[in-house]
Formats: structure tokens, sequence, C-alpha cells
């Protein structure tokens, strides 16, 4: 065969692929399936108004532990981040002229004893022998004398022995509470005088926001209500809090007065010093748009919505002015009744053809 009836086999082999390719109009045109998500209702109630403030996180127990006497330190057994248990050992002061003394005082108290049993004995037989007059009034006075002289001697001596115990324990400075230790304010070998810093505790198994809230709103909280805070590290993860206290002195200058709220924090999740955001219900009570929390995605620093509408999203840039068990108060170009996407919006673009599916049930 020649060159020639090869070359004609070739082109009408490349001409079918062709055509193979672009498939008929209607499939040219054919887009991508559509994705398949579950939607929920917009709704609209009555709901108490919530304002948020921001402040910020600190362990509610914190506490510089000082030493109670002076001494020279010689031991530190602890660094800063360990953890200690009530009663730990966190620095020991050289006691060891207390020893000494205490080593005296007890057998100063032994020697007192001994003769304490002896005047006991006597004083014993003098009093038989005063029963029979066989003794002087002068020599019985003496042996009941040296009798409570020495009682009175053994007793200085076991108070003496207490005070040098208090002294040498004293010497040791103990953790006052469970809880991780923050600083260390001395090291081994240096010199603490009385009152001196030792270390820095804190316990954050409860955590204490601190917020200063304007003087028009005071009014609408109380101690023990429920507030609702977002801390940053934890944006999707609201945690439950209480008003501990709402102090009864304001800022005359920004004429704010301290509120106190406190979040149980038995995992030691939460540390010192991360933002906090608190939302308090002020018990004004107005009508609201509330979006279940999974219809929201947050993309670019905003928050957004996807609408369906005939088979087709459409994305609506929101604000979020509260939160309501699963749902948020919202504001933007919503209304009651419009389905939002919750399921499937990670990746949705603004028109871009869905398939609704019916939304799950627990039971499902």
């Amino acid at each position: 065969m020649g060159p020639g009836p090869l070359l004609i086999i070739l082109v009408v082999l490349f001409g079918r692929a062709i055509l193979s390719f672009a498939g008929t109009p209607g499939e040219r045109t054919q887009g991508p399936p559509p994705s398949p998500v579950r939607v929920a209702s917009v709704v609209e109630e009555m709901v108490s108004e919530q304002l948020s403030f921001v402040g910020s996180t600190e362990a509610k127990i914190r506490s510089i532990i000082a030493a109670e006497v002076k001494g020279l330190v010689t031991s530190l057994p602890v660094e800063e981040g360990d953890f200690v248990k009530k009663g730990a050992v966190l620095v020991r002061l050289r006691s060891t002229d207390l020893n000494i003394r205490l080593r005296g005082a007890i057998a100063a108290k032994k020697e007192a004893e001994a003769r304490f049993r002896f005047a006991e004995t006597e004083l014993a037989r003098s009093e038989k022998l005063k029963n029979t007059n066989s003794i002087a009034s002068k020599r019985y006075d003496e042996v009941l004398y040296d009798f409570q002289a020495l009682k009175e001697q053994v007793a200085r001596c076991d108070t003496q022995i207490e005070e040098l115990k208090e002294q040498i324990r004293k010497k040791t400075v103990t953790a006052p509470f469970s809880g991780f230790l923050a600083r260390k304010h001395t090291e081994v070998g240096e010199w603490i005088s009385e009152g001196g810093k030792v270390v820095t505790m804190v316990d954050p198994s409860l955590i204490r926001v601190l917020i200063d809230m304007p003087e028009r709103y005071i009014r609408y909280i109380g101690e023990g209500d429920t507030v609702r805070v977002v801390i940053g590290a934890f944006r999707r993860e609201p945690f439950s809090a209480t008003i501990s206290a709402i102090l009864p002195e304001g800022n005359p200058d920004s004429r704010t007065f301290p509120v106190r709220i406190d979040i149980p924090n038995p995992d030691f999740t939460l540390k010192s010093g991360m933002e906090a955001i608190a939302a308090f219900n002020l018990g004004k009570e107005r009508k609201m748009i509330l979006v279940p929390k999974d219809a929201i995605v947050t993309a670019d620093g905003k928050r957004l919505v996807f609408v369906v509408n005939d088979g087709i999203v459409r994305q609506v840039n929101i604000k979020t002015t509260g939160t309501y068990g699963t749902r948020m108060a919202v504001k933007g170009s919503l209304k009651a009744g419009d389905s939002l996407v919750v399921r499937g919006n990670e990746r949705l673009e603004p028109g871009q053809p869905v398939l609704v599916l019916p939304l799950l049930t627990p039971d499902s």
C-alpha cells in the first residue's frame, strides 16, 4: 500500500475522533450535575436583645507564695509550668541551727523530766511523813516547791520544743492549693527575707473574665445570670458561664462597672490572658431574624449564607448580633421562610445549581 491511501485512512480516523470529542450541541452545553445540599428555613421570632463586650481571661485563684521566715534557699524542687498538688514542697530554707537547738531542747526536757520524777517521789514520801508529824514544815515546803518548779520547767521545755518545731516547719514552704507554677522568684543559694516572694501559683480550674459594662446596661443583669462567652482560640465553641459578681464601685470617668464572669475549666483548656467576648441577654425582647449556626460560612473574614431559589444558590453577606442555642440572630438581606443551605455549603459558589435533599432527623 502506497503513502496515498494510508494518509487518507489517518485523516478519516482523526475526523471521527474530533466528532466524538465534540458530541452533540445538547451535550456540549450540559454543565456539572447539581450539588446535593440540605436546607433549613429562616425564622423571625421575639428574643431577648444581646450585647457583647470584650474582656480577658484570668485564673480566679492566683497567689504569690511568700516565706514566713528568712533564710538561705537550699532546695527548689519545682520548675515554672509544673503542676503541683496542695501540700507539695516548693522551697526549703536552711534550718541547721534550728535542728541543733531542737536536739538541745529535747535533751534538756529529758533531764528536767528525770529530776521531776525524783521530786515527785520525794514529795510522796514527805507527805507520808507529814501525816505522822515526822517532817518539819520548812522541809516539806522545800520539797513541794522543788516539785512544782520542776513541773513548770518540763512545761517550759515542751513549749520551747514546739516553738523550734514550728520555726523548722516554716523553713519549708508548701503549696497552699493545687495548681500550676507560673513564676519563680528565687533560686537555690539566694537569701530570702521574712515575707519574701518564693513563687507565683495559679489554679486555672475556674477561669474569670472581667468585663467593664456601661452603667445603662447594669440594671438588665444580675448575679447568677448565664452568659455565653466566646474565647478567641475557640470561636466555634461558646462556653457557658455565670455572672459571679457585679462590683458596686464603678469608674467615674468611663461610667462603667466591673462584671465578673466565672467559667468552669476542669481540663485546663483555657489559659490566662486569652481574649473573651461575653454575650449578655438584656431582657428586652425584639423581633430578630434567626438562622441555624450551620448555615453560616466564614470566607475572607466575612460571614455569609447561601439562599436557595429555584435550585440556584445566591450568596448573602450577614452580620451576627446574638446567639440563641443552635441559632444565631443576624442582619442582612434575609426574610422569614428563606431556605438556607446548612449541609454542603463549604464549597458552594454564587449561581451554582443545587439538589435539595430532605433534612436529616435524629432517626435518619
